[in-house]
Parts: C-alpha cells; structure tokens; sequence
C-alpha cells in the first residue's frame, strides 16, 4: 500500500471532520504556555511572574496528563474529553479575568497550575483513536496505523508552530488577554466536538474492566527516556532563539524563528509515510536521532537571525520522524487497553523535557549567551542517539513480543470499503 493510498484510505474512514476538529482541538494546548506568559508579564510588568505561571501550567499538565490517559483507557475518551475540555476552557477564562483585575502572584499561579492540570491532550488520545478507527481493515491495518501515527506527527508539529503565531498575531491586533480567551473559545468549541465524536466511543475497555496490562516495561522507560530528550531540544532551542533575537533587539521574531522548526518536522513527518515498512521504527528512531546530531552542530556557530532561521529549519526535518518514531513503538510495545495512558506518558515526558531543557538553557545563556544555551540542544542529541543506539535489541524484543501476544493480522471482515465513522 503506497503512503498516498494510506492517508487516502484514513480519511475516508475518519471523515473529514473528525480530522478537523482532532487538528484545532489540539491548537489551545499550543497556545496555553506562550499565552499565559504573554498575559502575565504584561499584566504584572514582570517576566519573571509570567515565566512563573507558564511554568506551573506546563508542569501541572504533564502531571495530570497520564492521569487523564488512564481514565480515558478505562471509562472512554467522551467524558474525561468533555469534562477537560469545559473546565479547560472555564480555567484559561479565570485566569485572564484574574490578570487583568491585578491578582496577586500566588493566585495567577496557582489558576495557571489548575488550567494546565485539566487541559487535555487531543493530540495524544488521537493517536489512540486510529486502531479501532481501522480496525475492520484487516492485514492493511498495520500499515494503516502507521501511517496515521506520521500524519499526527506532522499534525503536532503544525499546531506547535501554528498555535505560538496565532498567540503573537491575536496580542498584536487585540491584546496578550484576547490571545488566552481565544484558546478558551477554541478548547470549548473544538474540544468538545472532539470528545463527541463517534469514535470516541470506541476507546474505552468498559468502567468494570481493571487495566491488566503493564505499562511501564523496560522498554517503555527506554521510550520516555528518549522522548524526554526532544523535550530538552524544544526548551533549548526556544531559549537560545530568544537570547539571540533580544541580543539583536528584534525579541519579537523569537516565536517565528521557533515556529520555523515546526513547520520543517512537519513536512517530514508527512514524508515517513513514504518509508518502506521493512524500515522498523526502532531503525528509524535511531537513524533519526543521528541526522538530529549532525543537524544541530551549525546551532554552536550562529551568530545572525538569518543564520539561526536557516539552522532550525533544517534541524527541523529530523525531528519528526524521531518522535514519531518514539510514539509508534509506544503504541506498539503497550497493552492496547493502556495505550491512553502511554501517549500521554509520552507527552507529558515532552514536557519535563521541555522545563528542564528551557531552565538549564536559560542558566547558561545568562552566564554565556545563546550558544551556551545551544550547546544543551546538541548535548540532548547525542542522549537520544546513545539511547537509541544501546537500546536496539531491547526495543525488537519489546515489539516481538507484543506482536506474538496480539496473535497475527486480522483477515478483513468485508471487503468493501468501511463506512467512515464521522457519518454514522
């Protein structure tokens, strides 16, 4: 089955407006952390506040975040969706008006911990959705899900270049406040149409049914461990792109040039599609982590905006296909019955990351600027392909394993096309 067949075919059993709802769902969780510090600083005149309150939301997220995935699993993705989706939205609203009628700190902390505890994570229990989506597909499903495993890739990446603009552009024409209340209105809006869709009803295993599959096995530890490096990357990068672009006195191209990186993994998660599938994830994990090493080298040597644009964006056409790479064998080496809680797991090790790559960049680059700050970027690198490296044979055992647990592909239960779920 060719790559372009796949999408093809994952669209007609989607339907089109499940694949847009699933896409700007998923833009608010993009635009909360940027938002927040945006509306913070400019509220209280102090970066360091906002740099605060971002923080809180972006932790309490990753906290809550493999909570949520787990009663996903077992009560199903509609009302733990629905529910986060509407205390979401309520949550970003709060803590605007807070801002703007001078709260003290510790309250727009704290509300901002909140927001990022009940925030859902659209992209992740997307992911999920695609095996019972495709599950009357027979011998082509493995394919199948693959396949739509790369186009949430790039789906991800796109909102996390997309969702930062759109936070710049709303402060720019209305102000740091419009930016959050438009999260709210799209977390409540397209949230909500998320978690109604009819395939949400077929991600749960039944409120009686006990989880009885281990969830983190060696292997699994191995894949947080790797997607807690391309954290690292993120918050690297987007400090030292900030040092540089102030050091220059244009901090305003920060969000752009960081959304460049985005838009590269995007266009490259759309491409693994095209990879043979005798190419394992667990090869291409690794061939991905050392393009990210030689990609992120030109980082130390940057000293221009153009320069640094230029670098991102090409960095970027590695990353995807890592992540990717990380999420699908999560998928796959899991119980099906946790798969909601690993790809929040997953995300919420992106997360960490994240803070702890954003921190110890920010560190450096008071005492050494931008490049002490790239140079946690390209120590992250070499992590994830040492990982991925020593981590080989434990990754094909894990996903033999499970392959010889789930027994072999199902044989097709009609041989015509399935009728898309949107439209039943």
């Amino acid at each position: 089955m060719s790559a372009l067949h796949a999408y093809a075919r994952l669209f007609r059993l989607a339907g089109p407006a499940y694949v847009l709802v699933a896409f700007l769902g998923r833009l608010p969780m993009a635009m909360a952390q940027l938002g927040t510090l945006l509306l913070v600083s400019t509220a209280t005149g102090t970066y360091g506040l906002g740099g605060l309150a971002a923080g809180a939301l972006a932790v309490a997220n990753a906290v809550g975040a493999p909570v949520a995935g787990g009663l996903a699993d077992r009560y199903g993705q509609r009302v733990v969706v629905l529910v986060q989706s509407l205390a979401g939205a309520a949550s970003l609203a709060t803590l605007t008006l807070l801002a703007q009628h001078g709260s003290g700190a510790p309250v727009l902390v704290g509300v901002a911990a909140v927001t990022g505890l009940v925030l859902p994570q659209v992209g992740p229990l997307a992911r999920v959705r695609w095996r019972p989506i495709t599950a009357s597909t027979g011998p082509e499903q493995r394919r199948l899900v693959d396949a739509a495993f790369s186009y949430e890739g790039a789906a991800d990446e796109a909102s996390f270049a997309l969702g930062p603009a759109l936070v710049g552009v709303v402060a720019v024409l209305l102000s740091p406040a419009g930016s959050l209340l438009t999260a709210a209105a799209l977390l409540a809006v397209f949230g909500t149409a998320f978690a109604l869709h009819p395939t949400a009803r077929r991600t749960t295993t039944g409120p009686h049914v006990r989880a009885t599959g281990r969830l983190l096995t060696r292997a699994f530890a191995v894949l947080i461990v790797a997607q807690s490096a391309v954290g690292v990357l993120f918050g690297s990068i987007q400090t030292g792109t900030t040092v540089l672009a102030t050091q220059t006195g244009q901090p305003g191209l920060a969000g752009l040039i960081h959304a460049v990186l985005g838009v590269g993994s995007a266009a490259a998660g759309i491409g693994t599609a095209f990879l043979p599938a005798r190419f394992g994830h667990e090869r291409r994990v690794l061939v991905a982590a050392a393009a990210m090493v030689a990609l992120s080298w030109p980082l130390l040597l940057v000293g221009t905006l153009p320069a640094l644009t230029a670098a991102v964006a090409v960095l970027g056409f590695a990353i995807a296909p890592y992540m990717i790479g990380v999420f699908t064998l999560g998928e796959h080496v899991v119980p099906q019955d946790r798969a909601g809680a690993a790809m929040t797991v997953l995300a919420s090790a992106t997360g960490i990351g994240y803070a702890l790559g954003s921190s110890v960049a920010g560190r450096l680059a008071d005492l050494s600027g931008h490049t002490a700050a790239f140079a946690v970027t390209c120590t992250a690198t070499v992590v994830a392909l040492l990982l991925a490296a020593t981590q080989q044979r434990r990754l094909v055992t894990a996903l033999a394993g499970a392959r010889a647990a789930a027994g072999p592909d199902p044989e097709p239960a009609v041989a015509a096309e399935p009728e898309a779920v949107g439209a039943r």
